[in-house]
Formats: structure tokens, C-alpha cells, sequence
């Protein structure tokens, strides 16, 4: 396993970042354009120019791991499969009653256009069955009546099967039967079984959720298969892995079965990547700020671990499958600022002039006024970048800035500053959202910005939110790509309980989550995990009774006693204080479901590492720019990135460039290099 490849598919870009592992100071980077109508292209291009640049073959290569949007698009464009539910008898429009809520407030509800579910009720089949809420047979499938349906339900076109019947959490039995009936009848056939995706209680949500999976399962799969194939062809060796919503890594074989766990892949990616640059750099603690062409994501990471969630938004559909809990805000370089004629308030995003024709800069017949504009009218985006790759227009941004002036009754520079002000605060928003509104000070955090543009406006964000030091690794671009490297694999085993925390018996919890463990290393000796890289952690899902949503809390271990219990309802106590700002005593809390995660744990790539030298940088200056701040234009040096070593200390005004992102360092604030090559910007110290 000595050549490493993580690659990762976007909009715009497919980023590689392919490692050596026999040598800490050997690594390329590759971007090649995407391409949506078929990403593999895109993929098998980037290994190929890797492979060049490495002066390697394909076959040499021992592992490549992969994020994907494959299934997030399935779902964004309505491009799925027809899908066919067979549910229990009398539940027939569970997907469409769903939880009878409607948009508010007041008479939202007249304006209200209720998304059409992944399972027309015209393709949904009720079948005769019964299981009641502890797993007990109160009626037998009726083979002969599924069989019916099953036939009605495929000969009639729908492409993949969704078994998803009432009370199957708490045994499977009944949707494995019906399963095998598909099976027998119409072999290969891709059938999915809630019990699996989703082994809890809430009937809808896990509906949902299965066909969700059902809906993009074939596009994906035919991908997977397709990309497999073409590597195979290319001389790869290895199979691809997936990345998962939650940071984890999935075979192909599963991330064709169960897609629906891949639906965040790329943001995931990014996230795993800032945790690895920022655990190694001594932050644990980290706010991760994502800024692309198109948007922003951020996330909040506390001891070295993401904050995941367990329910995730896609298109107009909440699906409870694990993710890292990223906030999205359309904002980046690409937003374009508009001044509307009713309020006469200067707007940023979230409307985008993407990559075609993207900002009037890029010289590509955009007109529009965007971010990147205004950065490059503010100096902070020098027209000139870094080895003459790219010549940015400057009086086709001052052009399309100065629309926006003109509407305003501004100068060009103070339409500049407004524009980036505005988008500043709106990224900042997001951030508070995932700390402040969850109840941690973002000082306590640093900053880790990635991204094509996270870099140019991670300080001025940081000095809005106080978190410092600002962290900018190495090739920020392509740090999800990096991201997709550092992953283990991972995957989640459930069950429902519902039992009051004082009332539970610890044996029976203990049973519980045994069979859990015994599960997931199950799962890892398939997936031939060896026992020395094998780990399992425990969760419990937490309420106080009568509430309808739970709290993550971490068990020890498996093996739980009064003591224990007693420890994890007040460890509940206090996590629900800090995310809502209260408890309720005398309020019995509840235990709903217990988890164990299975993690086969991967080496980490060695990336570069030298001690810190002189501070004087003088060398690496590249060109200089007139930097716009506070209206007046400051003298400000360019320094190349590639000539930062370790021990470079510099002071703001500063523009750092590279061939994949711009690093701002503002007059106040000092950046140094640390021994692992990042960049820290923090507030100058005042004497």
C-alpha cells in the first residue's frame, strides 16, 4: 500500500491527492474539470495525470478511496429510480401523511406545494402481515398475496423495491420473508429492507429513509460498477472505497446496496480532512470553514472527533441516516451582489454566477458582480497570480463592482468593501449557528479554512467570531481530497429500546449492546478488518419522557451496572443543558436506542514535517499588491507559498498564493508557519 489516492468529485473541480507512504515528503496534487453527465470521466482523467506526474503505473497503486455527489444529485435533479413501496396493510399512505406538518406561520400552508415522496402512492402495495411492537407475530406474511404484489408492482415498470413495514425495528423477520419472495421470483432484482437501512422506531422516517435509498440505489450502482470497471481497464488493481456522510469509509459493494449512507459524501470529506491537519497541529477543538464557488460549509469538531448528526436534509427531505453535521449558506466566490429596488439594500447570494461564466474576472463573459470581484478590486485577489496560470481581468471587476456603486451612490473601493463585509457576516452566521446556537463560545476554537476561497476570508471571519488561530493547511483546495485519505472505515449497528434510564436493567442493556459489538466485528471480519485495527464505541439515544427528539451520549462500555446508568443520565443532563439552556428535573429520562459503531482503523499518511528555521520570509515575497482596507489602499507584499518554510514569521497586510487558494492576512494580525507547513494567523500581541 505505498501510493495512496483520495480523490473527490464537486461541482466544478474532481481534486486527486495521491501520497507515498514510504516517503513523508512525496505527494501530488492534481484538478481536473468534473464531469456531470458522467463523473467517472473526470476520475479516470485525474488518475491518469497523477500517474503522470508521479511517474507511476496504475497498478502500483494500493488503495484509492473516493467522496461522491453521485447520490446527492440523484436526489437534487429528481434523476432516481421509480421506486415501489410494499408496506403493512393499512398503511398503504404512510409516505404521504407523513408527519402532517406544514410550513408556518399563519396561512403557510395555502402556499404550501408538498413535495411529491420517492414512492408514488400509484406504486405502493400493502401487504398482508402483522408484528406487533415488541417483534411478536400477531399475523404470518401471507406469501401468496406478496407475491401478487410483487409481480403487479415490478411488471408494472418500477425499477427498485422498498420492504418497509410497520414495527420491522423491532424484528426483521417479515421483511427479510418478503425479501426472499422478490428474490425467488425476480432474482437480482434490488430490493431494500428498512430493517436494515434503518432499524428504528418511527415508522415514517424509516420509510422514508429505505426508499430514499431504493430511489438512488440504481444510479449508483450502475456508477460504481461502471467506474470499477473502467479503473480495472486503466490497470488499477484495487477496488475503490466510498466515503460516508458520517467521515467513514464503505466498501463498494455497500455504498451500492445502502447509497443513502453516501448522500454527504463531499462535505464529510472536508471535515475529516480539517480534523486530521488540526489534531496533528495540536487543535482539537475546531470550527471547519469550507468556502467554494457556490457556497460555504461549516461544522463545529470538539476533542478531535466531528459532531455528527442523525438526520440529514437533502433537497426537500429529511432522511435520518448518520452525517457529519455541517450548516451550508449560499455564499462564495461565485455569489453575485444585487442592490433589489425596493429596499435599496446592498444583497450577496445567494444566487451564483458558477463556473460558466462565473466572475467577470475569469474573463469568461460574466458580467455579474461577485465576491471574487470585489476581492479583486480590493487587491486582495492579485491579477497576476502565481507562475502567470490564470490573468484576472481587473477592469472587467471594477466594471461589474461598479454597477452596484452606482446603485448605491458609492465609490467602486467602498461597493468592494461592502460586498465583502456583507458575505463575511453571512459565513459568520453559519458559524455561530453551530456554536453559539449550540451552546459553545467560538473562542474556544480555532478556525481551520479550506477550500478554492475559505483562505482569502477566514481572518476577517475570525474577526467576527474570535476564533484563533486562523489554521490554513497546506493545499487548501484539496483538502477534502486529503480528507477522503485519512478516513476509516465505519458503519453503525441499532437498536430500539425505550426503556426509563431508572427503570432499566443493566444486564438486559448489556445483552443489548453485546450482540451490537458481536455484530459490528462481524461486519469487520467480513470486510477483512484485521482484530488489531478494530474498534467499537457505544451510544445511547437519550430523551426526557414525552419529548420527540434525542440526544447522542457516549457509553464507556458495553458492559453497564446501576453506577453506570446513574453516570449517563447525568452526563444526558448536562448535554441537554448546554445544546437548550435547560434541564428537566423531575422529569424521568428515557434510553431509546443503543448503538455500536464499528471502525477499522487505516494508517494515516505521513505528510511533510521539518523544524522551524529563521523567520524571515523575504525570499518567498512574489509580487506586491495595493490591499483596500477601511478605504484606504495599503502597499502590501505577495508572498508565494511555495517558498514558506517552517519558522517563516510575516505580518499583515499579506496575500499568500498558491496554485489552488489565496490566504488574507490583515494589518493587526501575524502568520507564522508552523513544522507541519500550515499557516496561523492570530491577532498581533500588543505591547
Amino acid at each position: 500500500m505505498a501510493y495512496r489516492l483520495g480523490v473527490d468529485v464537486g461541482g466544478t473541480f474532481t481534486d486527486l491527492f495521491l501520497v507515498d507512504d514510504t516517503s513523508e515528503s512525496r505527494r501530488w496534487r492534481v484538478k481536473t474539470p468534473s464531469t456531470p453527465s458522467d463523473p467517472s470521466e473526470g476520475v479516470l482523467t485525474g488518475v491518469r495525470r497523477i500517474c503522470e506526474a508521479a511517474e507511476i503505473t496504475p497498478d502500483q497503486l494500493g488503495a484509492v478511496t473516493h467522496g461522491t455527489t453521485v447520490a446527492t444529485n440523484a436526489v437534487l435533479e429528481s434523476s432516481g429510480a421509480r421506486v415501489g413501496l410494499i408496506t403493512t396493510r393499512g398503511f398503504g399512505q404512510i409516505l404521504h401523511l407523513a408527519r402532517s406538518q406544514t410550513p408556518g406561520p399563519l396561512a403557510g400552508w395555502i402556499m404550501m406545494e408538498k413535495p411529491d415522496p420517492p414512492a408514488a402512492l400509484a406504486d405502493t402495495r400493502e401487504a398482508n402481515e402483522r408484528l406487533d411492537a415488541r417483534g411478536v407475530v400477531l399475523e404470518p406474511v401471507d406469501r401468496d398475496q406478496v407475491a401478487k404484489v410483487v409481480a403487479e408492482l415490478i411488471d408494472s415498470g418500477v425499477e427498485s423495491l422498498t420492504v418497509s413495514l410497520i414495527n420491522s425495528y423491532a424484528s426483521g423477520a417479515h421483511e427479510r420473508e418478503i425479501g426472499e419472495i422478490v428474490e425467488q421470483l425476480y432474482p437480482g432484482f434490488p430490493v431494500t429492507l428498512s430493517s436494515e437501512v434503518l432499524p428504528e422506531f418511527r415508522e415514517y422516517e424509516r420509510a422514508l429513509t429505505a426508499c430514499m435509498n431504493a430511489y438512488v440505489r440504481p444510479r449508483v450502482a450502475d456508477y460504481v460498477e461502471r467506474l470499477q470497471r473502467a479503473l480495472a481497464d486503466l490497470g488499477v488493481a484495487v477496488d475503490f472505497d466510498i466515503l460516508r456522510s458520517d467521515a467513514g469509509l464503505m466498501t463498494p459493494r455497500e455504498a451500492a446496496r445502502n447509497p443513502v449512507y453516501g448522500v454527504l459524501s463531499g462535505p464529510s470529506g472536508g471535515v475529516a480532512g480539517a480534523l486530521y491537519v488540526a489534531t496533528r497541529a495540536g487543535f482539537p477543538e475546531i470550527l471547519t470553514f469550507d468556502m467554494g464557488g457556490t457556497s460555504t460549509d461549516v461544522s463545529l469538531c470538539q476533542g478531535g472527533q466531528p459532531t455528527l448528526g442523525r438526520e440529514t436534509t437533502i433537497g426537500q427531505f429529511t432522511i435520518k441516516v448518520p452525517s457529519v453535521d455541517v450548516h451550508t449558506v449560499g455564499a462564495g466566490g461565485g455569489s453575485i451582489a444585487h442592490v433589489p429596488e425596493l429596499t435599496r439594500a446592498l444583497r450577496v447570494g445567494p444566487e451564483s454566477a458558477g463556473a460558466e461564466p462565473g466572475p467577470a474576472a475569469y474573463g469568461r463573459g460574466g458580467s455579474a458582480p461577485t465576491v471574487t470581484d470585489a476581492n479583486v478590486v480590493a487587491g486582495r485577489l492579485p491579477p497576476r497570480l502565481i507562475g502567470g496560470e490564470m490573468q484576472l481581468d481587473v477592469e472587467a471587476a471594477r466594471a461589474a463592482v461598479g454597477t452596484v456603486a452606482d446603485a448605491m451612490g458609492l465609490t467602486v473601493d467602498e461597493a468592494a468593501e461592502g460586498i465583502l463585509a456583507i458575505v463575511n457576516e453571512t459565513m459568520a452566521g453559519a458559524l455561530r449557528l453551530v456554536s453559539v446556537q449550540r451552546g459553545h463560545d467560538p473562542r474556544e476554537f480555532a478556525l481551520v479554512a479550506f477550500g478554492g476561497a475559505g483562505p482569502l476570508h477566514a481572518n476577517a471571519v475570525a474577526e467576527v467570531m474570535g476564533s484563533f488561530p486562523v489554521l490554513v493547511p497546506p493545499s487548501p483546495g484539496l483538502l477534502c481530497a486529503l480528507g477522503d485519505l485519512v478516513a476509516d472505515f465505519r458503519s453503525e449497528f441499532a437498536q430500539t429500546v425505550i426503556r426509563p434510564t431508572r427503570e432499566a436493567d443493566p444486564a438486559e442493556l448489556s445483552a443489548i449492546l453485546a450482540g451490537l459489538e458481536g455484530r459490528a466485528r462481524a461486519w469487520m471480519d467480513a470486510e477483512v478488518i484485521t482484530p488489531d485495527a478494530q474498534r467499537v464505541e457505544f451510544t445511547a439515544d437519550m430523551r426526557y419522557r414525552g419529548q420527540g427528539y434525542e440526544i447522542g451520549v457516549d457509553l464507556d462500555e458495553a458492559a453497564l451496572d446501576a453506577e453506570a446508568l446513574d453516570q449517563l443520565e447525568a452526563r444526558f443532563g448536562e448535554m441537554h443543558e448546554q445544546l437548550y439552556g435547560f434541564r428537566m428535573p423531575g422529569t424521568a429520562s428515557e434510553i431509546v436506542n443503543l448503538r455500536a459503531v464499528g471502525a477499522g482503523v487505516r494508517p494515516n499518511p505521513d505528510l511533510p514535517v521539518a523544524e522551524p528555521g529563521p523567520p524571515d520570509p523575504a525570499e518567498a515575497i512574489a509580487d506586491r499588491t495595493q490591499m483596500l482596507v477601511g478605504g484606504s489602499r495599503i502597499d502590501t507584499p505577495v508572498y508565494d507559498r511555495a517558498l514558506l518554510l517552517p519558522g517563516h514569521r510575516l505580518s499583515g497586510p499579506a496575500v499568500i498564493t498558491e496554485f489552488d487558494s489565496t490566504t488574507v492576512v490583515l494589518p493587526g494580525y501575524d502568520a507564522e508557519v508552523d513544522r507541519l507547513f500550515n499557516i496561523l494567523i492570530s491577532p498581533q500581541e500588543i505591547s
